[in-house]
Order: C-alpha cells, then structure tokens, then sequence
C-alpha cells in the first residue's frame, strides 16, 4: 500500500456525501489517500483498528477464516463504500480481513477524527445507523442460506447480489470479473462444486461465461431457483 498523491475528490466516499460542507475542510486535512494492487491487502483479521477506510476507486472483498484453511467472504465494497467499520466497538480489532480485488484507491481516517465526525454530523450518523442495520439483516440472511439452501440456490442468490450491487457493463455482463475461487468462498462451498454449479446454469441457458466475466441471460430463472431454493 502506497500513498495516492492526487487524493479524492471530497464528493464520493460515504463521510463526504453525508457531512455537513462546514466539514469538508477538517475532512480534507485529515484524510489521507492510498492505493493497492490487486491481491494486496488493506488490513487483516485480527489487527488493531486505528481508523476507517472509504473506498474512492476498485473493488474490495471483505472476508474472514471459516473453518481450517477455508476464508468467507462477507460482503463486496466498490466505489464510495466503508470498509472497517465492523471493528468499531469496545475491543478495536478488526473481525475480518480486506484484500483488493482490482487496482483501489483509498480514503483513510483515523480513529480519533471519524469519532468526531460522528459527533458533529448527524445526518451521517444517522445514515451509518441505518447501513449498520441493514448489513446485520444482510449478513444473517447470508448465514441462514448457507445453513439451509442447497449449493445452487445459494450461487444463484449471490449471482443475484452482485447484480443488484455492480450491475451490467456496456457488454451486458456483470461489472465485475469474480473467480470461481471467490464465488466459492461468497458461497461457502468449495471451488469444483461452484464450476460445476455454474456449467449447469451455462447448459440451462441461464447464464454465460466468458474468462471471469459472467453475463445473466435470464434474471427471471435465476431469481425463480433463488426463491425456490428459499421456500418463498
């Protein structure tokens, strides 16, 4: 991780957006801007939080140890996202790890300084409130899947995810290149069950992969296994 020499632009991450503009200029001094190359970590589970990360540019994978040698991934965060927040609490450490799917630039503060933001800018604290809520629903959602769904449930509702949360490119494909590995650990099952989960979805005519690159041919099949799977 180097530092970023041209920084950010005070608009995109989610403490910019949200702060009162009396702010933004106690946000620019403090903030400090760094990049990453694909496959390097921003910081590791079981580290000592010292402040809070906000994505500007790229695409992290949040994810933490599941069972010996195995990793789960938690949750993706792309462009204006926070990342390092679930180590914010009584014991200040990190739960999980953030490694850099892609080239990423990103906005740090510390500690001491997002306290303060948290203080003065109620708007922001109100809207990480409702974000808190929202991935503690999203993340027992996830484990109860994992529990009860079978293996091609659960690729098709994390096909699902990744399309609400990054959508298609120009091409028609989700705006993300995802590894069988990564899939396999968004999914909680192992690499050959996942390339044979998704050769099957490819002879159902449901999706189609290119490389990395997976294009949905009918979100309607896939969102009917999603909730069959489910029992809704």
């Amino acid at each position: 991780m180097k530092k970023d020499k041209q920084g950010c632009d005070l608009t995109t991450c989610m403490l910019c957006r949200l702060c009162l503009k009396e702010w933004t200029p106690a946000v620019e001094a403090h903030r400090h801007n760094f990049s990453l190359k694909k496959g390097e970590m921003l910081f590791k589970e079981g580290d000592k939080v010292t402040g809070i990360y906000f994505v500007y540019a790229g695409k992290v994978k949040v994810h933490k140890h599941w069972g010996k040698d195995k990793e789960l991934i938690v949750r993706f965060a792309q462009k204006g996202d926070i990342v390092g927040h679930r180590g914010v609490g009584q014991e200040l450490v990190y739960p999980i790890s953030a490694t850099a799917l892609e080239p990423v630039t990103i906005c740090y503060v510390d500690m001491a300084f997002f306290q303060s933001s948290l203080q003065v800018n109620h708007t922001f604290l109100y809207e990480l409130m409702l974000f808190y809520a929202s991935e503690l629903q999203e993340s027992e959602r996830h484990m109860r899947n994992l529990a009860h769904m079978s293996v091609k449930g659960r690729v098709a509702n994390a096909l699902l995810l990744l399309h609400g949360k990054f959508g298609f490119n120009t091409s028609g494909v989700l705006n993300m290149k995802i590894s069988r590995n990564d899939l396999a650990a968004y999914t909680g099952t192992t690499y050959e069950t996942v390339f044979r989960t998704l050769s099957e979805l490819v002879q159902d005519r449901i999706i189609t992969i290119t490389d990395k690159e997976i294009a949905i041919i009918s979100l309607e099949k896939l969102l009917r296994l999603a909730k069959e799977d489910e029992g809704l």
